[in-house]
């Protein structure tokens, strides 16, 4: 999928990084986490993702990633589940979520973006989008639907963090979809 190594993710949170400055602030609760599902854990956020997902090492994962994971079919990548840490100063969720739009793929249909409840933060919003695949980087084949999802706000040390999924259409049900958005916890 492109947010592997898509040089406008790079550029994107490079110029909104310059732009943003700043603070923020978190706290309580506990995500709901389903039964056999595996868990992304950071410093900043956790992330639950369904059976059949693979989580990425370190020298798997696009390097701006702190935790990833991908579920494959035939070969290719149809589904990746990505944490990003830091990657823009910004002084609430409102300017994270600018900077994280600024990381989306050149194209794509924002679909706008909204206030989210999240385990551990008071602050949170959630960016819809779909675009079509480049065929690049092992993921779906170029001109295939993918939807995707951003949460981002910040952290219990003001740091940015984004959660994104982006999915083949029809590969992820729209119930393990809310399970991983609510099974995110912000530390």
């Amino acid at each position: 999928m492109t947010i592997r190594r898509h040089p406008y993710l790079a550029a994107g949170l490079l110029t909104a990084a310059l732009a943003l400055t700043g603070c923020g602030g978190d706290d309580s609760g506990s995500a709901a986490v389903p039964d056999g599902w595996g868990t992304l854990d950071t410093k900043g956020v956790s992330v639950s993702y369904p059976k059949g997902y693979r989580e990425q090492g370190a020298g798997d994962r696009a390097r701006f990633n702190a935790a990833a994971a991908e579920r494959t079919e035939g070969g290719r990548t149809v589904s990746l589940i990505t944490v990003q840490l830091g990657f823009t100063e910004a002084g609430t969720a409102e300017q994270a979520a600018i900077a994280a739009e600024a990381g989306i793929q050149m194209g794509a249909d924002v679909k706008g973006q909204k206030e989210v409840e999240l385990s551990g933060t008071d602050e949170a919003r959630r960016i819809d989008f779909a675009f079509e695949a480049t065929g690049e980087d092992g993921g779906p084949a170029k001109g295939t639907p993918v939807d995707g999802v951003i949460l981002t706000g910040l952290d219990s040390s003001d740091r940015t963090f984004a959660v994104r999924v982006d999915t083949q259409r029809g590969k992820l049900s729209d119930a393990d979809l809310r399970r991983i958005v609510e099974s995110v916890e912000v530390h």
